[in-house]
């Protein structure tokens, strides 16, 4: 079977080296991988961490979601059930249900779903809670739980699922480029993690540049009205001055007037007779 013959993009590739690996695929048993939701692997990347949340066909047979719960919000239960009904629940009007797909749910959480038990990668499915009979492969729930890689098994190791885990752990390039070392899947998701990163970068320097011109303009704008207020304190100043000055002026004029007339009235009281 040809390897990949309907794969696009840059993302595909590590995302079928992804799922190769979690459902113990070789190549040759993969021969598509379709992206049915706009968010891809890496476009969401934030100091050089995967955030998934990817709708899949596989093969055109299996529909696949793979979502990252980082915070531990009590809810991961019902909400990978729910998602996993809803893609169940795909046939429209006419189709029978021997045509409905199987879907898995495969979450990544960086915390331990179940205390009691932990677990690096856990697979459920509907079951006779007495004698384990399958019930059915139509709904499957894979947890990867991040923060047990030291509890991988070497089936998990043999599929390279712990690397996986270790790559969306990594926080430092060195980590990242030592992953990237072991296969070609890992080789892409580091490029790509590089390429995003980058992107951030520029997109960082574009807003830390338009940042600083609009501080520039504000700071303008603020010495602007800064001087419009200062003009305007002045002329307030100075009118305030001027009318205190017509008030000094009228004061001394009606102390003049005053004084005049007291030393009129004076002269007058000089001259009458005694």
């Amino acid at each position: 079977m040809p390897r990949n013959p309907t794969t696009k993009g840059k993302h595909n590739k590590v995302l079928c080296g992804l799922i190769c690996s979690l459902l113990h695929l070789s190549e040759t048993e993969v021969s598509s991988v379709k992206i049915t939701n706009p968010i891809i692997l890496g476009e969401a990347v934030a100091d050089k961490e995967f955030r998934l949340d990817i709708n899949v066909v596989l093969n055109n047979q299996i529909l696949i979601n793979l979502e990252m719960q980082i915070a531990n919000k009590l809810n991961w239960q019902n909400r990978s059930v729910m998602y996993l009904c809803r893609s169940f629940d795909q046939l429209n009007h006419g189709q029978t249900y021997s045509e409905a797909k199987p879907v898995i749910h495969i979450g990544f959480l960086d915390y331990t779903l179940f205390e009691e038990r932990p677990e690096f990668y856990a697979s459920y499915k509907l079951i006779n809670v007495k004698n384990h009979q399958k019930y059915s492969d139509s709904l499957t729930l894979n947890m990867v739980d991040l923060s047990h890689i030291d509890f991988a098994t070497d089936e998990d190791k043999k599929y390279h699922i712990h690397e996986w885990a270790m790559l969306f752990k990594a926080t430092t390039w060195e980590e990242i480029k030592m992953l990237a070392s072991t296969n070609e899947y890992l080789q892409e998701a580091s490029d790509t993690i590089f390429r995003m990163s980058a992107d951030d970068l520029v997109r960082k320097r574009c807003r830390d540049r338009e940042e600083y011109y609009q501080d520039l303009r504000n700071y303008e704008r603020k010495i602007e009205l800064d001087r419009i207020e200062h003009e305007q304190d002045l002329r307030n100043y100075e009118r305030v001055i001027a009318e205190n000055e017509a008030k000094y002026q009228q004061a001394i004029a009606e102390k003049d007037a005053l004084i005049s007339q007291l030393l009129a009235e004076n002269e007058t009281l000089k001259h009458q007779p005694r």
